[in-house]
């Protein structure tokens, strides 16, 4: 059956219900010429097209924005879809809404070679005219929120594509500017679609807890009200239950089971003023004993987005822990709304009220957006744009301050490179050292809430390729990278050659003598040295240029060509693994301790050659399983090699023991072609109930996760648990991450961590 849409006069309605002076006509002008533009066009559910901007219009309305962004959202596709120019934008409706129209157009029209470039270009569009109006955002996100309700109509690769979109860009970016509604929403579908298994699991266990707990949680509404009240202190108290998808996240970033997540159930206190916020702390402290380090003051220190409450965590009645936060009404609605809580009237006029949004919350919810502006300044290429915009729209936040007192608002996990550019890309670029507190720290040390930051400047520019791994903010990587962009190039174009070699040679086909023309013309590059680069840096499959330059090529040789190579250690592993220090010559070895897989933050440690020589022909003499491997690095370092550097991950913990040789480490990144086109052996340690059937099901729940279990081994342990380590072959970190997710989400399985040492 056909969704009923809204009807004209329903719209207006709507509207004039909290800004009575809206422009009717502009409304209706905007409605009829929606329907009329878009005409007998048909979405994938079989309604009319024209029905979609109407919705989107619709749910803007629910966070009463003006008349220019309610026919904005009635024209946003127009200009895409049909015949509509931005001129004609402009003569029937003003340069107003022509200007926004034209932020929320898609590139669609611009041919570009792959997915995840027209992806960039369009974010790229969009941030700049973010930056310009925050209504573009909100119109953008109406827009991806109707879609993704009428999701289910579409197949299923396109439902993927736009579900994985969806949670990498859009919910992050509702989230920036405190829409939670929408931001949770958009999560909870994607979800949805992403991953049903692991959500039905979760729904399940949702199920179980309100039987177990329902009562619980009324009667501890109760008690709170009761406690606030013979206070003096008037309150409105409401239970939430924590979404599915923030399950899931958190299952994914905690090595903890579903049963141990302390915050299923928390509690929201609503209170009158900002000073009554502090006294329901009081109270609710004295009341219950509170959990150490689960205090957080986001009344005196706000959000990036402008989120202002109070939270605490308290033990009630059978040690069960309570979660609350204490806010005040209009706190509460800029935590569900956002930025589209500040639409009022503000001289006669309605529309976004940009100075009372600063007023109540001390800051700009928008800064952060504003700061993609400055990477798109300092140009780079597309996954740059992507990578960097993920970063800066994901990370929680850190406070700190300069010497004289200012904050700086920094990603959780900054730092103190990232501070110095988070000052000026100019004292970043000139930084040489930094004190943390009064001491000298190192560039790579990690800031804290409170500390005090000051930045040494050498006379002049000096960045190093190894400050990469030094940041993690989109605005300090933006402009490091600018800085060494050349430099890497001759590394991409070594890549790019070894690549296709190899790939050629999978294929059964030999080198010498092939021109690569072929893949020139198909491409659209303009010589070989644009092809390599392309390859090197993972915009083109070595795959792709194979079938290019040996057309009719049989499946079975296409298959080899494409096929995912296993990283292994070897002079060969820089087709993998880049950075400083490895100059031809230079033998890498992954540390079996951590077993890094592509997506993992690495580093490398420059070893002793002549040790691993002689280790690796003693290894070779002793036989055994690893014989053969050990033979081939013996011969390997005999010949012609000039260094070994081992790689580690970030935190493997015997970088410990070099913590006092900086001169032994090197910056190491994961190539896109380690990134995109191999597989990894990794394990997983999981604590599953000793039952019948438990094994069974975790083994099916790592193969519907993607997961090829390769080995498998159990330990017994006291109790009726068992310890179960599985051998894996994932495709990078995030992918075993999902994996251990999804475990975590089963009742029978109590515990699953990353081991070391496969």
């Amino acid at each position: 059956m056909r969704q009923r849409f809204l009807r004209q006069y329903e719209l207006i309605e709507r509207v004039r219900a909290y800004d009575p002076t809206a422009d009717e006509a502009l409304l209706n002008r905007a409605y009829v010429y929606a329907v009329r533009m878009h005409g007998s066009q048909k979405r994938a559910s079989g309604d009319p097209y024209f029905a979609h901007p109407i919705e989107v219009a619709g749910i803007l309305t629910d966070y009463r924005l003006d008349t220019a962004t309610i026919v904005t959202a009635l024209l946003h596709d127009v200009i895409e879809d049909t015949d509509v120019s931005r001129a004609d934008i402009d003569s029937l409706f003003g340069a107003e809404v022509g200007e926004l129209v034209e932020g929320v157009t898609k590139l669609s029209r611009l041919e570009l070679a792959a997915e995840h470039t027209r992806q960039a270009e369009n974010l790229r569009k969009f941030i700049l005219a973010i930056s310009k109006d925050v209504r573009v955002l909100m119109v953008k996100l109406a827009d991806r929120l109707h879609n993704m309700r009428t999701l289910g109509f579409v197949n299923p690769a396109k439902r993927e594509r736009i579900s994985r979109e969806t949670l990498d860009i859009y919910a992050p970016l509702a989230r920036s500017i405190g829409c939670h509604r929408i931001c949770s929403e958009l999560e909870e579908l994607s979800f949805f679609h992403l991953n049903p298994v692991a959500r039905d699991a979760i729904m399940r266990r949702l199920d179980t807890l309100r039987i177990e707990q329902g009562g619980a949680v009324a009667q501890v509404s109760g008690e709170i009200v009761a406690k606030l009240e013979a206070a003096g202190i008037g309150a409105r108290v409401a239970g939430r239950e924590k979404h599915p998808y923030s399950i899931w996240r958190k299952l994914q970033r905690k090595t903890i089971g579903f049963s141990q997540l302390s915050d299923i159930y928390a509690f929201r206190v609503i209170v009158d003023s900002a000073a009554d916020c502090y006294a329901a702390l009081g109270v609710i402290h004295r009341a219950w004993p509170c959990v150490p380090e689960r205090f957080k003051d986001f009344i005196s220190t706000p959000k990036r987005n402008n989120y202002r409450s109070l939270h605490t965590t308290v033990v009630g009645a059978k040690g069960m822990r309570i979660e609350m936060q204490i806010r005040t009404e209009a706190m509460d609605r800029v935590a569900e709304e956002g930025v589209a809580a500040h639409w009022a009237y503000k001289n006669e006029s309605y529309g976004f009220d940009e100075e009372a949004m600063q007023a109540a919350g001390g800051r700009d919810p928008l800064a952060n957006l504003r700061q993609l502006v400055t990477v798109l300044e300092h140009g780079g290429d597309a996954d740059d744009l992507v990578e960097h915009a993920k970063m800066e729209m994901f990370l929680d936040q850190v406070f700190v301050f300069t010497p004289k007192g200012k904050l700086i608002s920094l990603p959780k996990g900054a730092m103190a490179l990232d501070f110095a550019y988070a000052v000026h890309t100019n004292v970043g670029d000139t930084t040489v050292g930094v004190k943390v507190n009064g001491e000298m720290r190192p560039l790579r040390t990690g800031l804290t809430n409170g500390d005090v930051v000051e930045v040494i400047r050498g006379p002049k520019p000096a960045v190093p390729p190894d400050w990469r791994s030094l940041t993690i903010t989109g605005r300090a990587r933006s402009a490091i990278r600018r800085h060494i962009r050349q430099s890497e190039k001759e590394e991409f174009l070594r890549l790019g050659r070894v690549s296709i070699d190899q790939a050629i040679e999978r294929a059964g086909k030999s080198r010498t003598g092939v021109s690569l023309r072929p893949a020139l013309d198909r491409f659209g590059v303009d010589n070989d040295e644009e092809l390599l680069d392309a390859v090197g840096r993972g915009r083109i499959s070595p795959a792709q240029v194979v079938e290019a330059v040996f057309p009719g090529l049989k499946d079975t040789a296409l298959a080899a060509a494409s096929a995912k190579r296993r990283i292994e250690d070897g002079r060969a592993a820089k087709l993998y693994v880049h950075g400083s220090g490895l100059t031809p010559g230079v033998y890498l070895c992954f540390h079996k301790g951590c077993s890094p897989v592509p997506g993992d933050r690495i580093v490398g440690i420059v070893q002793d050659l002549k040790a691993a020589k002689a280790e690796a022909k003693a290894l070779a003499k002793e036989g055994g399983k690893d014989a053969a491997k050990a033979a081939v690095r013996a011969e390997e370092l005999g010949a012609k090699v000039t260094g070994l550097i081992e790689v580690h991950t970030i935190d493997c913990p015997t970088l410990a023991d070099y913590e006092d040789r900086e001169d032994l480490w090197r910056d190491l990144q994961w190539t896109p072609e380690a990134e995109r086109n191999t597989i990894s052996r990794a394990r997983l340690r999981a604590t599953i109930e000793n039952a019948p059937g438990v094994l069974g099901e975790t083994c099916t729940i790592i193969g519907e996760a993607g997961g090829n279990i390769v080995n498998l081994r159990m330990h017994y342990r006291q109790g009726d648990f068992f310890d179960v380590d599985f051998d894996l072959d994932v495709k990078d970190a995030r992918h075993l991450t999902h994996i251990a997710a999804a475990l975590r989400a089963c009742p029978s399985v109590e515990t699953v961590d990353r081991a070391r040492g496969a």
